[in-house]
């Protein structure tokens, strides 16, 4: 059930269905919305979702959640924008307890080993309300140059939690024998579909 509704989710988003729901909401995607600063992660709103073809039957789904992270952003000065973040490997969301146990294995990510993943920029180059973020992505003890392709989602005061917020989405695709996960491949499909939602509240 929960891998189908994460499907459901980035399909509505792919169709752009979220975009008219956006304009009755706090934030909005408008760059000039955008204050200068530091911001901590959102915790309880950011998550990566992934997607592999599972030997041509189905696309199966899962998602990391965020542990800690940090954003400075200037918007006079994009390209100095620095992002890091990073997630919890060992406390993945899968569609079924036994999948999950097996991904947490020695088999794939060794999550008592290496329970966590980062993303640590590198360069930024933005363009209005889109930006590609380059930086290193590191995974099951493995360090990869990644580029996300990024969007503003959203940028305005929370009006729960009073802070201003800026929220992204970004997209990737990874192989995940670059990173040591290789097992199955190429009937399990080497190809990762990243697809990253991230808010930020500003400290500072």
């Amino acid at each position: 059930m929960r891998s189908t509704f994460v499907a459901l989710t980035i399909a509505l988003a792919a169709a752009g269905l979220g975009a008219g729901v956006n304009a009755q909401m706090p934030g909005a995607a408008d760059a000039s919305r955008v204050q200068a600063g530091t911001y901590k992660t959102d915790a309880n709103h950011t998550q990566v979702v992934w997607s592999v073809n599972h030997l041509g039957f189905s696309n199966l789904y899962g998602m990391f959640g965020a542990k800690s992270g940090t954003l400075t952003v200037d918007p006079k000065n994009p390209a100095a924008s620095k992002v890091s973040i990073e997630f919890a490997v060992d406390d993945m969301n899968t569609s079924s307890k036994q999948f999950g146990t097996h991904l947490r294995s020695p088999d794939f990510f060794d999550a008592a080993k290496f329970p966590t993943a980062t993303f640590v920029s590198t360069s930024v180059q933005a363009s209005g309300t889109s930006a590609k973020i380059m930086g290193n992505l590191t995974v099951h003890g493995v360090t990869k140059p990644v580029t996300l392709d990024a969007k503003l989602m959203g940028a305005g005061a929370n009006p729960m939690s009073k802070a201003q917020t800026i929220g992204f989405t970004a997209t990737t695709t990874i192989k995940r024998s670059d990173f040591g996960l290789g097992m199955a491949a190429p009937a399990v499909s080497d190809d990762v579909m990243l697809h990253i939602t991230a808010a930020f509240e500003k400290t500072a």
